[in-house]
């Protein structure tokens, strides 16, 4: 039993409630945070829109409609177990102090976050509360490592996947945590909260959403039962599947790992004793997810800085501060889908319509703005942070620089995709461009923005020239 347990007899009025704080993992099963605040016996879920305190990345558009309809679940699924779920918008710091000395909370629980900024509030918050009397104690919840915990032989960060994966993969993880027992939420009187609706995380005037509606449903249950049915039946052909956006071969399973509607945890052990290339394959994208965030833990400006540094020299272009260049028009013909080459068009449409891009394609069409439009990667970073439901601060940065040849592990530079010889190879019928593209190969379709022959050996000149430099 926690430190404030119900006490046996099973009168509860002297137990101070017990504040679980979510944050990215909105769910009930293998939180060991809300287990916690349960086994106290009076908790109470606190969500915080925090976009105020120093360093903290705003959600993008797509990824504020994932949010309001998972914290709709969310509070379903614990009002289910009798707990109450507040929410409030401010800086967390401000918010959490405030929520915990109104309701005289006597513990706060939560699961650990890895940004530099976050793990900053998180240390005040930590430190107020134990100078303000509470138990205060924070998990592992959110990925199968603790960053520092995994080194080198020689004490220092992984920089090459293969052997992080492999020293990773070695480990025994936990089994997942059930979900908690009904009957011990806080019934006392609630501090004032906000209502969801009024944060307005949902597009209006227009109402751009349609597509995410069709495509997605966020929410612990859903992302359960789409683990259940991959695993079950796509996991079999994923090895191959998964690069091939013309089928239903990848797992959906992203989003709802962003979000923590699933746990690593749940998704490494419904594995299960699974030994195929294919489940091997789809663990090893886990590890992925896993080293993008060891590399931001260790690397907290991944957005904003190349990793290697030799990189800051390279002559990417950037936007005019006007907005009238070659290069707004050359990015705003990439974001809209209408640079002439159908793979990048129809994932760019993809990603607008449906606020998820196929992973074979992303490659193909940051390639192509960096390499062939010479465009920074940061620009294609911000374009997928705001329009991608499953926008992760680690892996859209980290995946953003392996492409540009600037980040640990990184794709060569002078590997360039040719996204025509990729369409071929894994749209070979075409079924994908057609979804997405109904106008390709008639008159209202552009003509190419750039040629990809000269483009190309425009970027292999500009990268020598970079490494002559060295």
């Amino acid at each position: 039993m926690g430190a404030f347990a119900v006490p046996a007899s099973g009168e509860r009025c002297h137990v101070k409630p017990s504040i679980v704080w979510f944050r990215d993992d909105l769910r009930v099963k293998d939180h060991p945070a809300l287990r916690a605040a349960v086994d106290d016996g009076a908790a109470v879920a606190l969500y915080v829109l925090d976009e105020e305190s120093p360093g903290i990345r705003p959600h993008g558009g797509a990824a504020k409609w994932w949010l309001h309809h998972s914290l709709a679940a969310l509070r379903e699924e614990l009002g289910a177990l009798g707990i109450p779920l507040l929410l409030r918008r401010g800086p967390a710091e401000d918010v959490v102090r405030e929520t915990a000395t109104a309701i005289g909370a006597g513990a706060l629980f939560w699961n650990r976050r890895y940004g530099e900024a976050e793990r900053t509030v998180d240390a005040g918050i930590k430190a107020w509360g134990r100078e303000a009397g509470l138990h205060v104690e924070s998990f592992q919840a959110s990925l199968l490592h603790e960053p520092w915990e995994v080194t080198t032989k020689t004490g220092g960060q992984y920089k090459v996947f293969t052997p992080f994966w492999r020293t990773l993969s070695a480990q025994e993880f936990r089994e997942p945590l059930a979900e908690p027992a009904k009957g011990h939420g806080y019934t006392g009187e609630l501090p004032a909260y906000d209502e969801l609706d009024s944060w307005h995380l949902l597009p209006v005037k227009p109402d751009w959403s349609g597509g995410l509606a069709e495509a997605w449903t966020p929410g612990p249950r859903a992302a359960h039962r789409r683990l259940a049915e991959f695993v079950d039946g796509g996991l079999a052909d994923y090895k191959d599947g998964r690069d091939r956006p013309d089928r239903d071969g990848s797992s959906g399973l992203s989003p709802h790992l962003r979000w923590g509607e699933l746990s690593p945890f749940e998704v490494w052990h419904a594995l299960g004793s699974r030994r195929s290339q294919s489940a091997a394959v789809f663990a090893s994208e886990l590890g992925w997810r896993e080293f993008c965030w060891h590399q931001h833990f260790h690397n907290p400006r991944l957005a904003t800085a190349n990793l290697r540094t030799e990189f800051d020299r390279f002559p990417w272009a950037w936007p005019d501060p006007a907005g009238h260049g070659s290069v707004d028009e050359e990015l705003r013909a990439w974001q809209q889908g209408l640079t002439g080459f159908p793979l990048v068009d129809a994932g760019q449409r993809q990603l607008w319509h449906m606020g998820w891009m196929h992973n074979r394609v992303r490659m193909v069409a940051a390639s192509f703005l960096v390499k062939n439009l010479g465009i920074h990667w940061q620009l294609g970073e911000q374009w997928f942070w705001d329009t991608l439901v499953d926008a992760d601060p680690a892996s859209n940065p980290a995946n953003w620089q392996w492409v540009a040849g600037s980040g640990a592990d990184a794709s060569p530079f002078f590997r360039i995709f040719n996204p025509e010889a990729q369409r071929t190879k894994f749209d070979p019928q075409g079924k994908y461009i057609a979804r997405w593209i109904p106008e390709f190969g008639t008159p209202g379709y552009p003509d190419e923005i750039v040629d990809l022959k000269a483009t190309r050996q425009d970027a292999l000149e500009a990268y020598k020239g970079l490494k002559e430099q060295l």
